[in-house]
């Protein structure tokens, strides 16, 4: 009787030790899959970098429990390779943010989790304090109608670019059921029913002036179309492209050649330039809380959106337009240069737009595109001011990259190289070498770009 009733117990055994696979967090309306990461950003890299490792290793336990159907679990312990361990991590991460966006991003990803209840109710609270400013830009003036939201008042009667409002009256990036309030240089542009062309070259007036970055180009300058923004050639080179001493995805430091001519923006794509396609109707429109002032460089804006500006941007100038590749962009970040900043070794004050990198800083918004100086090639911003999408596939680690500039892609890929850093990060994140990575369907308030050409 005993050897009927031991493999019954075994089988019962085993059935409660053994745990079902975890469902991948959803990304933007997927799941996602094994190798596909969550969809926010590594702004701090400690706690960021500790929640993909959970989620790395969820995933390959996941994979395991799939194959052989059981898995041991130790009585009264969290395992460490559990969802539930990088839900935890990822709400550490953002518990007392003041962006709606970070609950959003939250909520997507656990949208029955244990602190959902929580992000809903500071996710309503945030987006009430958001629409205070616009209730009180639709009150009738009088003696006490308090001062209008920054963003609600006319372009042409504020003397400087107003700054981004404070973190409190963000609003979450751009949803599709509530289109934004376009900006104020966008709403200068031509009337709808005026032709895409038409209307193009109207925003482009708009965004010329007073606008560094496409008003006053220099003597050695390449500007294709009048909304198209100022490049900077680049000579073919070489340079040793990553780092050894920082992050593991920065490894192995390795030499890459770049025997072709290209052309890179000496910006980052602006608020007007953005607003030049998006009257074109070649690109949506964003959030403008995070896009008020027409110099900043363009923000909210995921790398699917990127694409369909360069796509506009070629249509328009007849040149082939694209991102650079993440080597074509370290190698003009760097400039000639193999320290860890392109300045040099040590941090700088005043040279990068970030949090503790000095002034001009402010922590609202990054500052107009040109405010802090330029490289030894002549490019603004490469650090700081907004990440910096290109076009390469996201790999763990620089083993088996190209050391020919092209990019490094995959088939069906769906996470993407950002790089440089932004205003909200602090100066570590500054250097030359920096990468990270996004769900190219994602927008974040932190990530823009600039363009390329190829020289031919």
């Amino acid at each position: 009787m005993w050897r009927l009733v031991l493999p019954v117990c075994l089988l019962i055994s085993l059935g409660l030790t053994s745990t079902p696979r975890p469902a991948a967090p959803a990304v933007h309306g997927r799941s996602a899959s094994a190798h596909e990461q969550p969809s926010f950003g590594r702004h701090d890299r400690g706690r960021y970098a500790t929640a993909y490792a959970a989620h790395e290793r969820t995933a390959a336990a996941g994979a395991a429990r799939q194959r052989y159907g059981v898995a041991i679990v130790r009585v009264g312990l969290m395992p460490k390779d559990t969802s539930q361990e990088y839900e935890i991590t990822f709400w550490n991460s953002i518990k007392d943010s003041q962006y709606a966006s970070d609950y959003e991003a939250y909520l997507k990803a656990y949208p029955n989790g244990r602190f959902a209840p929580l992000a809903q109710a500071r996710l309503t609270r945030l987006r009430a304090e958001a629409s205070k400013p616009a209730a009180a830009s639709a009150t009738p003036a009088t003696s006490a109608t308090p001062a209008l939201h920054p963003a609600s008042t006319p372009a042409a009667a504020a003397p400087p670019p107003a700054p981004a409002p404070a973190p409190q009256a963000k609003t979450p990036p751009a949803p599709a059921a509530l289109p934004p309030t376009p900006p104020a240089a966008q709403t200068k542009a031509a009337p709808a029913s005026a032709p895409p062309a038409a209307a193009a070259a109207a925003a482009a007036a708009v965004a010329a002036k007073g606008n560094p970055a496409i008003s006053k180009p220099g003597p050695h300058d390449i500007q294709d179309c009048p909304s198209c923004p100022v490049l900077v050639a680049v000579t073919p080179g070489n340079f040793t492209m990553g780092i050894d001493t920082d992050d593991a995805s920065e490894r192995p430091a390795h030499r890459v050649t770049i025997s072709h001519s290209y052309a890179l923006a000496k910006y980052a794509v602006t608020v007007a330039q953005w607003n030049a396609c998006v009257a074109a109707g070649a690109c949506p429109r964003l959030s403008s809380e995070n896009n008020a002032s027409p110099n900043a460089p363009v923000r909210d804006v995921s790398w699917d959106d990127a694409q369909q500006y360069v796509k506009w941007l070629s249509k328009v100038s007849g040149k082939p337009y694209r991102l650079p590749t993440e080597a074509e962009w370290e190698y003009a970040a760097r400039a000639g240069t193999e320290t860890r900043y392109w300045w040099g070794n040590d941090m700088r004050k005043g040279t990068a737009n970030c949090k503790d990198c000095g002034p001009p800083w402010h922590v609202e918004a990054p500052d107009d595109v040109g405010s802090f100086p330029a490289n030894a090639f002549g490019f603004y911003d490469m650090a700081g001011g907004v990440w910096e999408w290109v076009s390469d596939c996201w790999h763990n680690s620089y083993k088996n990259a190209p050391n020919d500039g092209h990019s490094w892609d995959e088939p069906n890929c769906q996470t993407r190289v950002i790089r440089g850093g932004s205003w909200r990060d602090g100066a570590g994140y500054m250097l030359a070498a920096t990468r990270f990575k996004y769900d190219s369907s994602v927008r974040y308030e932190a990530n823009g770009f600039r363009v390329a050409r190829d020289m031919k």
